[in-house]
């Protein structure tokens, strides 16, 4: 549902195709971040799905002693605007989606519907239910690790299963107050508590030989046993409790035609990183406006084919970070749990160390090197998010309040009227809001959007693009940034992104 969130935010016709009969009562993710809350800002709902959360958590990690070894909560402040770490419950996060799509007369919902098939030509997609037929310009596959039109497309793939089992148990009526997450790294029982609002709490446990198979009800014995060390728990405060193992696989095929696979239909993670939802929302926000750009005429249809190229490496980083996260803080070896505890208590003892993991630095971080880039110093990566005086309109507000969810066009220290008319070309292209930020503190005479720094975050943020110009995409990644020298050299490139110049490019070849 993010996706239709975010392409019914961009004014398009969107049908929700949904199997179950009405939103999951399963409560499965639990962790949403702050790239995802930035994500929703850019759909309008950021303030209702942060009223469903506990913001600005962490994660208390403890050694093999069942000690406290570190506690990772991101830098403070918030470069994206938003905290981290912060825990749901995803039955209330489908709600609030879902009465977001409510609120657009631009959306249809369907429950009780089951895809059977898929047909595309060069125009359009046309999905088969048991409801009837609807014909789209684009199909979009958000469903889940079992996905329907993974296979009807035959889509393989790669990576691997784990052996392990788990017992995760999600509660109800819990104590635990505390505003972060807890990994045991205990190697006789490796587990993870985490707390969330109105007394929901889950746990997961490590389980052995015996115990329990993904094909297995949970006892509530072994719930009872397990808890035991921490709560007494009556069976009607176990809300849900599956075994299951982990998987760590990527789709080799994200787009086939006019259809595209999302979220866990385009890949699977191990939850030690708390990445598994978080990576499906950026697949949504990096596919939604791209789709809206092409049919608004701004891309030509072949900048489809970045969505893949740009979000594919990503996930693999992140796959592989939550399986190492895994191995190490989840080992059940003694001997590698000592060895552990020893090298992170050293690293802890530098500055670099501590930074790196309590500021949780291990995280994969995105930067496209193909795509819709100019290629370029400090291209292809995100900007945050810093607060900054707007002198339109006069009031102190995050920096997308000022630029938008489109494409916009920021000049730092760039104060000449004639490279300003120079790139005009270039937010004409895009339909961009120009806005200047003078990381110099020379206010520009320029009759625009000027934003000014008001604490020190929005010029770390442009400081190395000084005297450039920053194309930024709707997604706020980087896709161009220059001198005004270079204006009509980068304008070349961007130029081929048009649908008007891949046609006359066709066209002229098709001449030759």
């Amino acid at each position: 549902m993010t996706a239709a969130a975010l392409l019914a935010a961009r004014g398009l016709d969107v049908v929700v195709l949904e199997q179950r009969m009405t939103t999951s009562d399963e409560p499965k993710a639990i962790s949403i971040d702050d790239e995802a809350l930035r994500v929703y800002q850019q759909a309008g709902i950021a303030d209702a799905v942060m009223r469903i959360m506990v913001p600005g958590t962490g994660t208390q990690y403890f050694d093999s002693d069942n000690k406290p070894l570190f506690h990772a909560r991101a830098a403070v402040p918030y470069r994206l605007g938003y905290p981290f770490k912060n825990p749901f419950a995803q039955p209330d996060l489908e709600r609030v989606l879902l009465s977001a799509l409510h609120d657009h007369p631009n959306v249809d919902v369907h429950f009780g519907t089951e895809v059977t098939g898929v047909e595309q030509d060069r125009d359009r997609a046309t999905i088969s239910t048991t409801d009837g037929d609807v014909v789209a310009r684009y199909a979009l596959g958000c469903d889940g690790g079992r996905s329907t039109m993974r296979e009807l497309f035959g889509v393989t793939m790669s990576g691997r299963s784990y052996p392990d089992v788990w017992l995760v148990v999600d509660t109800l009526g819990d104590f635990h107050t505390e505003r972060f997450g807890m990994h045991h790294g205990d190697p006789e029982r490796p587990h993870v508590i985490v707390p969330g609002l109105g007394g929901r709490c889950r746990y997961e446990f490590r389980l052995f030989s015996g115990e329990g198979e993904p094909t297995d009800t949970p006892s509530f014995e072994l719930i009872e046993r397990l808890l035991r060390r921490y709560r007494a728990i009556p069976p009607e405060q176990v809300e849900r409790a599956v075994n299951y193992r982990f998987n760590a696989v990527v789709a080799d095929d994200w787009q086939v035609g006019r259809c595209f696979l999302l979220g866990d239909a385009a890949h699977m993670m191990p939850p030690f990183a708390g990445q598994g939802l978080n990576s499906g929302i950026r697949d949504a926000a990096n596919l939604s406006w791209k789709i809206a750009d092409v049919l608004d005429g701004r891309l030509h249809e072949s900048s489809l084919r970045s969505y893949q190229s740009e979000r594919s490496p990503h996930v693999v980083a992140t796959v592989r970070a939550s399986e190492r996260l895994g191995r190490v803080v989840m080992t059940t070896s003694p001997r590698l749990a000592r060895r552990r505890d020893e090298l992170v208590g050293a690293a802890l003892a530098t500055s670099e160390g501590r930074t790196f993991f309590e500021e949780m630095r291990y995280r994969p971080v995105q930067q496209f090197t193909d795509g819709l880039v100019v290629s370029g110093p400090n291209v292809g990566v995100p900007v945050g998010q810093p607060r900054a005086f707007d002198t339109i309109d006069q009031r102190i507000g995050l920096l997308d309040q000022s630029l938008g969810h489109g494409w916009a066009l920021v000049g730092v220290d760039v104060t000449s009227e004639e490279d300003w008319a120079n790139v005009s070309v270039v937010a004409a292209l895009f339909n961009a809001t120009a806005a200047c930020v003078p990381v110099d503190e020379i206010l520009p005479r320029l009759q625009q959007r000027v934003l000014i720094d008001v604490d020190g975050g929005l010029n770390r943020e442009f400081d190395c693009y000084r005297g450039r110009f920053v194309l930024l995409r709707p997604d706020h990644f980087v896709a161009a940034a220059w001198y005004p020298q270079d204006t009509a050299q980068v304008t070349d490139v961007l130029r081929t992104w048009a649908p008007d110049f891949q046609t006359s490019h066709s066209e002229s070849l098709g001449k030759a």
